[in-house]
């Protein structure tokens, strides 16, 4: 039997009754649950966390000993229990680490697939469906018109480009896969990347992802033209707002994002709306509830078919 309030928001964030934990906490609780790395999901100051270790990794170089009091990580597709809910963690394909968490009580699966996308990236673990009672997802680009292009044609644009490149993007996953993927597709092109980059790209080296070539950022370097691509995070990429010399691009699924109309290098590490489909359609779920996101269009779309709540 599905219960309606499994979860629910409350003034901490998502909360689990029926195993006394929280998914992706807002505020400091007992026990988190945390699907993956990103400061907007994994905050410091829990004290019991739940965690894939790549997960914790990340948030331990984030927070340090803020991370967690105490620490549990457990491995993709090992049960293990809160309470009276057993847990597991799936490959959710949003980053390193990155999980959906199937949570199982009294018979009824339930799905939280936090952040995910389906396109093939080379420095995460592959998303992986599940088939579930209940689908909670996130609807960040739940709209029938959001349709993302193939990043690989995305990427191979910067070999028209034949200045260097100022490349925005954020830190921690999007610089990443970028890295990897102009290695793979630009590959004459030299990438130069911002210091609060690198201690992240040792923990994927670490972790057996090899990102390809690439060096620290030093000023000398770009003053020359010599096809360099230097990725900087968000707060550096608007610093060097009236920059020179370069042609400024920001990696990111979101048309506000994009530097102008000619200019845009749409890559996204989220779901777009045929994805919701196919993910939906795969796990074949008795309900939808929806969150981080608009989910009326999903709503819409199932119609009487498959009954949609919006969380949030």
């Amino acid at each position: 039997m599905i219960l309606d309030d499994f979860i629910a928001f409350n003034t901490n964030g998502l909360y689990c009754r029926y195993g006394d934990f929280y998914l992706d906490p807002q505020l400091p609780v007992d026990k988190a649950v945390i699907s993956h790395a990103h400061a907007d999901h994994a905050k410091s100051g829990n004290i019991n966390v739940y965690a894939t270790e790549a997960t914790y990794a990340f948030m331990q170089l984030r927070y340090g000993k803020g991370a967690a009091k105490v620490s549990y990580t457990a491995t993709y597709n090992a049960p293990f229990t809160i309470g009276d809910v057993q847990i597991t963690f799936i490959p959710a394909g949003h980053m390193p680490g990155s999980a959906q968490v199937l949570m199982e009580y009294k018979g009824t699966r339930y799905l939280y697939t936090g952040d995910y996308k389906l396109q093939p990236d080379t420095t995460c673990e592959p998303f992986e469906f599940v088939k579930t009672d209940v689908l909670i997802t996130e609807s960040t680009f739940a709209d029938p018109n959001t349709s993302h292009p193939d990043p690989v044609e995305e990427i191979k644009k910067l070999n028209d480009i034949k200045i260097n490149i100022l490349l925005g993007a954020y830190s921690l996953g999007k610089s990443q896969r970028l890295i990897r993927m102009i290695n793979d597709y630009a590959p004459q092109k030299k990438i130069l990347v911002h210091h609060r980059i690198m201690p992240i790209n040792a923990i994927y080296q670490k972790m057996g992802f090899d990102l390809g070539t690439h060096q620290m950022y030093g000023r000398k370097l770009m003053k020359e033209q010599l096809e360099y691509v230097y990725i900087v995070p968000p707060f550096t990429f608007d610093s060097y707002l009236r920059a020179t010399g370069v042609k400024r691009l920001f990696a990111s699924g979101w048309k506000n994002l994009q530097v102008n109309a000619q200019d845009t290098l749409f890559i996204s590490d989220h779901a777009d709306w045929n994805d919701i489909i196919k993910t939906i359609e795969q796990a074949e779920p008795q309900q939808i509830w929806t969150l981080h996101g608009n989910g009326t269009h999903l709503k819409k779309h199932f119609n009487n078919d498959i009954f949609v709540k919006l969380l949030s």
